[in-house]
């Protein structure tokens, strides 16, 4: 019928043909998601704190959406790979990515921009926050944060502090403390949380710097002392810890926060459906038993939410690498 309309016509009628299939197939996509597997990135090894948070979502997402959810580790370069995966990927909802404040924080640390976390990804949901924590060698002389700081003080530069890599969410946040402290501390990187806490135990250093469930069984076993907790509030599984504000600091928080992102034009309805099966994942009490005892704290958000956070995080973060001078590793 289209070859019988002249060519001025034919032209303008599969002009409207295409805008209408345009304009439909979202709609009928995210009517029919999903209809096979949906895909979790996650940006690090399996075993670690951000795997167990995927999987444990993934478990309960699988029986809401009534599909299987899996999870694929994607290590390397800070999470960047995952990252690049995933915006290269199709904007269909099958995948998504578990991240952390790498989004925010990583475009600033490697000399080639990797990615755009505001232009590049579409937001999902805020999943959970995992406060930083400052910890000492239990027979250091650093018993308290004010001790410490009078330490820093008294010979600015002298007293270390391990983590677990340049540019990690403990490293900044240690250098959002010191500025807000007023002091000078020295910086000594680690590939990973396990081996930076293994030299503050063998007393080669007496601080570090990592995510609150790293250090309890070594807390519980009298081998560390926590200062204080870089969050909002008290970390349940370390009740008796100061936050930074009780201890004199307010005014800043420093959490690891994980979140959903999907690749940018994932359509508006299928980012819903995703979002409304994470609140419900995240509200099952199973799932804020087994977060709750890796110290972290459910925070489900809008897609809006999460997108101011991203946003905002990603000046601060900008703001602190350039004038402190973080290089990744």
């Amino acid at each position: 019928m289209l070859s019988r309309i002249r060519p001025a016509c034919r032209a303008a009628v599969a002009s409207v043909v295409a805008i209408m299939a345009f304009g439909v197939a979202p709609a009928a996509l995210a009517q029919a998601w999903p209809s096979k597997p949906v895909k979790i990135l996650v940006g690090f090894a399996p075993g670690g704190a951000m795997d167990i948070v995927a999987r444990t979502l993934g478990e309960r997402m699988a029986a809401s959406l009534g599909q299987p959810v899996v999870v694929e580790n994607k290590p390397g370069a800070a999470s960047n790979i995952a990252i690049r995966l995933l915006i290269d990927s199709p904007p269909d909802g099958y995948t998504v990515m578990l991240v952390a404040n790498g989004l925010a924080a990583n475009p600033f640390l490697y000399t080639q921009q990797p990615f755009d976390p505001v232009q590049d990804v579409a937001p999902v949901s805020l999943v959970a926050r995992l406060p930083v924590v400052i910890a000492a060698n239990a027979s250091s002389d650093l018993a308290t944060l004010k001790k410490l700081v009078e330490a820093s003080k008294a010979r600015p530069g002298s007293v270390n502090y391990a983590t677990p890599g340049s540019g990690s969410t403990p490293h900044l946040a240690m250098e959002l403390f010191a500025r807000a402290a007023g002091i000078s501390l020295t910086h000594v990187p680690y590939k990973g949380g396990a081996p930076a806490i293994a030299d503050v135990l063998g007393g080669q250093l007496p601080l570090v710097a990592v995510n609150a469930v790293e250090v309890l069984p070594h807390v519980k076993a009298g081998k560390l002392r926590v200062l204080a907790a870089l969050s909002a509030e008290r970390v349940s599984t370390l009740p008796d810890t100061p936050t930074i504000a009780e201890s004199g600091y307010p005014g800043f928080e420093a959490s690891v926060w994980h979140a959903f992102i999907a690749p940018k034009g994932t359509p508006p309805a299928v980012i819903a459906k995703l979002n409304d099966a994470i609140g419900k994942a995240l509200a099952s009490p199973d799932v804020k038993e087994r977060l709750a005892k890796l110290g972290a704290v459910t925070s489900p958000s809008t897609p809006a939410e999460l997108g101011t956070l991203v946003r905002a995080e990603h000046e601060r973060y900008g703001r602190l690498i350039r004038d402190a001078n973080i290089k990744a590793n």
